[in-house]
Order: structure tokens, then sequence, then C-alpha cells
């Protein structure tokens, strides 16, 4: 090893070294981190040891009460967990109260205090029942936290009571809110007199998604023992919402595979993008820094809990799918265990929670960055034409008219006619290329060995030149017409404008428009038949055979065709269990496409090309004509066929 190697060998590992000093954390981050592992720690400890003991004592109390003890039973009842100064509030009976404000009806718990049921006026599943978006449980809302004295309380086993517009409520359990109006209901779990407790606060606006949350701590300055932040325990198990296919009824749900990959947690950062946890699967994640909210989203529903004052601390979130019992009407379990700003000087935490559709303009109305679990796209491009041209466009025609299928109608000839200019130059040259096939043939019957190949080519380039084409108006359109394709293959799946909207033969556009159920499932294909897609096929199928039928793909491209004939079959497997929304773009755009062909090919004189072929050779063959100055990719391109040109030959001379 010489001089310079052993130089460079200290330099790289003296810059390593200096970059590990420089990435470490700080003595100040090193404590605050071990304290949050032992805060969360701790808080796993405490959960897991509280659910034994419960499960324990719960399985004393039902052997008690089989054996008709009621004396042990009373002695061991209270014993299931010891809260201490808040032992009082874990007496009564638990009441349910609800709320209607038009948008949505929800169920309140005054065990725990929590937000138990939620249903959606506006929506309802795909076998037209009432739409629950949020289920009863008890671990739906749970607040953990430690007593000075040492004693851990989870307010899920307190039973709250109930206020309304701060007056305590002994009245109807069904409220609703008046036009314009908003509605408060709270809960308190009191200590020991009404100047001590524990506030659970929800404001309820009227045709209102949106509902304020906020805890009050009352007097708990020295009850609740200091910490940085309690944990917040929100759970939610999501209900599958989408129809049911006849052909796998009991087995699955239609939508069932879509509307799993659609259901993840969603969360933003107070200065970064939103991030999500991985779709359609188990996953789970120790989020450390500070959020603004959190998501438990479906493809068409999402739950958000969102700090106002404050951002959240951290976070632990997990998603739990159900692929297994796939009887059972639900997809997911959703759950974060969230660290919740406090001090001993903290008096309220302000928090919302949105209970919706993911309808895009109403999340961007929000400003807080809603909109943009939405998937619009796998790139910025394809992103951009989604939120700003498609989603506007559908918005603007809804205004007009009234059935979404001819809203997609409409909308899919309004972006062909868009496009149009940028096409013609393809479509013209495909007429041009049909009106030389008496030539691209005789170039052929010229160069007919493998070994000239590339003079045919040129060959071919050449005559194309001369009748005024070029190969790379062909290519550009394909290239610019990509990201529209993308932007619609993303965006239609998860409009929820389209959801349970009708057209023609097709119940739903949202989902597939089956025409014949199987009762059994083909790999790739499906359990069914979708009409719309099998339109599409035919289209694509016709489309391919009118523009490779005046082509040769002989030469260099013996498989093009071949290749050519298997995209619409592949597309009619890709697509047989898309949208119909989606597969009737596709089949307007195409017949648009051909009918634009046809027309184009139609009105292209073979007159007009064959004078401005003799008008280029009269102009080249006496001089008169200037070369073009040719472009680097030009130059990259002939120098290419020069190197090829000369590889073949030195193959040929070795062959001999």
């Amino acid at each position: 090893m010489d001089k310079k190697s052993i130089i460079g060998l200290v330099l790289i590992f003296g810059i390593f070294v200096g970059y590990m000093w420089w990435v470490s954390p700080s003595a100040e981050e090193r404590a605050k981190l071990e304290a949050e592992r032992k805060h969360v720690n701790d808080s796993l400890a405490e959960v897991k040891r509280v659910a034994d003991s419960t499960a324990a004592a719960l399985a004393q109390l039902d052997s008690l009460a089989a054996a008709g003890d009621s004396t042990a039973l009373a002695a061991t009842a209270p014993k299931v967990q010891d809260m201490g100064i808040f032992n009082n509030a874990t007496q009564g009976e638990a009441r349910l109260l609800t709320v209607d404000n038009g948008k949505m009806t929800l169920t309140f718990n005054t065990q725990g205090g929590r937000v138990d049921r939620v249903v959606l006026a506006d929506y309802k599943t795909f076998d037209q029942k009432e739409l629950v978006l949020i289920t009863p449980g008890d671990e739906n809302l749970d607040l953990a936290f430690s007593t000075i004295d040492n004693r851990n309380v989870n307010t899920r086993l307190l039973n709250f009571q109930p206020y309304v517009d701060g007056q305590p409520w002994n009245g109807d359990n069904n409220l609703s809110v008046d036009e314009g109006d908003s509605v408060e209901v709270s809960f308190r779990a009191m200590i020991d007199s009404s100047e001590r407790y524990l506030e659970y606060a929800y404001t309820i606006y009227d045709d209102s998604y949106e509902v304020d949350f906020n805890i009050n701590f009352v007097g708990l300055s020295n009850v609740i023992r200091s910490s940085n932040y309690l944990d917040l325990q929100w759970h939610n198990r999501m209900n599958r919402q989408e129809m049911v296919s006849a052909g796998s009824r009991g087995k699955g749900s239609r939508n069932s595979d879509r509307e799993r990959y659609y259901s993840s947690i969603y969360y933003k950062a107070p200065k970064d993008d939103v991030d999500y946890l991985t779709m359609g699967s188990d996953k789970s994640e120790q989020v450390k820094t500070n959020l603004d909210w959190i998501a438990f989203k479906q493809q068409y529903f999402c739950a958000i809990i969102t700090a106002e004052g404050e951002p959240f601390e951290n976070a632990d979130i997990e998603v739990r799918t159900n692929s297994k019992d796939t009887a059972a009407q639900y997809l997911t379990d959703m759950h974060a265990v969230i660290g919740i700003p406090y001090t001993p000087e903290t008096q309220q935490v302000k928090m919302g929670f949105y209970f919706g559709p993911t309808k895009f303009r109403d999340l961007k109305a929000m400003d807080r960055g809603f909109e943009k679990m939405l998937p619009l796209g796998w790139t910025i491009i394809s992103k951009s034409i989604s939120r700003w041209l498609i989603i506007p466009a559908f918005n603007f025609l809804e205004n007009f008219i009234k059935n979404y299928g001819l809203i997609i109608l409409v909308f899919t000839l309004l972006i062909r006619l868009v496009l149009l200019p940028l096409v013609y130059k393809s479509y013209r040259g495909s007429a041009i290329m049909r009106i030389l096939k008496p030539e691209m043939d005789a170039l052929n019957q010229k160069f007919p060995k493998q070994e000239q190949a590339m003079q045919k080519q040129q060959a071919m380039m050449a005559l194309q030149k001369r009748a005024g084409y070029s190969p790379m108006a062909g290519c550009l359109p394909v290239l610019i017409q990509m990201p529209f394709l993308t932007a619609m293959f993303m965006f239609f799946p998860i409009a929820i404008e389209l959801r349970q909207k009708p057209f023609l033969w097709c119940d739903d556009l949202s989902t597939y428009d089956s025409i014949l159920d199987f009762g059994f499932n083909i790999p790739l294909y499906g359990d069914h038949i979708s009409l719309f897609c099998l339109l599409m096929f035919g289209m694509q199928f016709f489309y391919t055979w009118y523009t490779m039928r005046n082509q040769n793909m002989s030469g260099g491209m013996p498989g093009m065709k071949f290749v050519m004939y298997f995209m619409p079959f592949m597309m009619l497997f890709i697509f047989n269990s898309q949208s119909a929304g989606l597969n009737l773009y596709y089949l307007i755009s195409l017949t648009f496409t051909m009918a634009t062909m046809m027309l184009i090919r139609r009105f292209t004189s073979e007159k007009k090309v064959r004078a401005h072929m003799a008008a280029y050779d009269q102009k080249h063959a006496s001089g008169n004509g200037k070369p073009k100055k040719k472009s680097s990719f030009a130059k990259r391109l002939e120098e290419m066929q020069k190197m090829a040109e000369q590889m073949q030959k030195q193959q040929n001379n070795n062959k001999r």
C-alpha cells in the first residue's frame, strides 16, 4: 500500500468519526430520549398490569356471581382497580347521550366520557344501512395518568357526570343542535367536590363534521403527578362500508381488498409533510416528533384528532388488519397512544375531532393539510394534475350536471380536446405512414437481410423526412399523456363523488360493474365480468388493429406486433376489478382517440403528401435547401447509428 492510499484511508476514517460525533445526540437530548423511553415502557407495563389484573378480577367476579356469593362479590368488585381519590368516580351506572347536528349523530357514553358511536347522516353502507364511522368500544378514548399518591388512573373505567351547556343533565338523552347553533356536552369525573374534577368537553356545531374537544383539569394541580405529557389512548375498529360481491358473499367483500388497502393511519408534524403507515398491512411505529394531527383513514371516510393548542408530544400508532375473519364486518383496528403535553400548571388541553368523508374540497377548506391524505399520484406532475385540474373540473361540472356518468363523459371530452393540439402531429404521422406503406414495403424488399437492418432504418428515416414526418412526433404525445393517465388511475378509486352513483346499467361508479358473478375466483382476473372493462378492452383491441394494420413490424422489431396486441388483454385483467368510473373514462377516451385518428386519416390528402415529397426532392436536388443545424440529440443518434454499423460489419467479417 503506497503513501497516498494510507493518507486516503486515514482521511476517510477521520471523516467517518467526525460525522458520527456530529450526528450523535447531546447529553440533554440523550437524557430526554431516555426519559421518553422510560415513560413509554412504564406506560406499556402499567397497561399490561392493569389489563392482567382486570382480567383476573373479572374472572373472579364471574365465578362468584355464578356461585351466588353476593357478600364475596360485593367485597371483590371495588378491587378491580384502585384509583385512589378517583374511586368515587367509578360508581354509578353508565348512560348514553346522543346529539344530532344534521350531518351526524354522536353517541356519548358516561363510562369513560367518550364518543361511543358516530353515524353519518348523508351516507349509507353498501347494503343501505346506517354508516357507523365510530363503533362502540371501551378503548375508544382513555386518558392514562398517575396521581401523586402513586395510583394509576384510566379514565375509561370512570363514570363521568354529564353536563349540557354547563348545567347538570338529567333530562332527555336525545339532543339536537338548532340551525346555526351549537351544543356543549361535557363529562366530569368528580373527586370529592364540585371544585376538583377532570372534564371532557365536546362542542358540537350545526351541520358540521367538526367537534371541539377540550380536556379541563379543574383543581388537579396537586392531584396528578407531574409529567411532561399524559397518554391519551385513542382506538377505533374501522367497519367495512363498501359493497359485498354476490360471487364471494361470506368470503369477503367486493371492495374489501381495495378498501383495506386504502385504510391506514396518517399523521402530520408541524413543519413536515403528511406521513402514514404502510397501507393495507399490519404496521406499527413510534413517532418521536411533535404532531399537529393523527387520522384513522378508510377509502372514503376518516376520523381525525387534532391538536388545537400545543402540538402532541409524540405518538405510538398501530394498524391491525382483519385478513382472516372475512365474515366479520370490520377491516382494521387502529390504535394510537398520544402524548398530551401536561404540567401541574396545565388547566386545559385544546383538541378537536373530525368525523366525516374524505372529500378533497372539504378537507382542503379546513387548511390543516388533511387533503394530503388522499393518494392523488406517484409524481409531482400527476398530483398537480389531480389537484389543480381534475378535481376543480369535477367540482365545476357538479354545478351543472347531476349525473356523474355524464360528468365523466363531458370531462373526458374536455381533456381530449385540450390535448388534441399536442397529439395532432402523432395522429397525422400515422396517416402519413399509411400513405408511405408502398415505399416502406419496397425498402423491406431492398434490405431483406438482418445485417442490413441499420441501412434499412436509415433509408426509412430519410423517407419519413421527405414526407414531413418525424418519429419523435409520435413519442412526445405519449409521454405528455402519461401523467394524465396516471392521475386518472389514482383519482377514480378514492373519489367519494362517485360512491354509490349510478350510470346506465352500473349501480355504483366507484366499484366495478359486474354483469356476471362466477362464484369462484380466476387468478389475476377476478370472480366476475365487468361490462365497462369489456367494452374498453374491445375498443382498445380495435384501436390496436387499426393503428397496426398498415405498419411493418419486421426487421429490428419482430416482437413488437405481439406486444401491441398483448396490451389489450393485459389491460382486461388489470382493469376488470377497477372502478366502473375509471373504465368509463378510458372507454370514452379511446373512442374519442379512435374517431379523431380516423378523421385525420380521412382528411390527410395523399396528394399533398406526395407534393411535399416532390418539393423536398427538388429543393435538395437544386442545392437551395440549407441543411438544418443538427441538435445534440440528433448528433448522438447519428453517432450511435454509425457505431452500430461498424459493429455489424465487424461481426459479418468475423463470421467470414
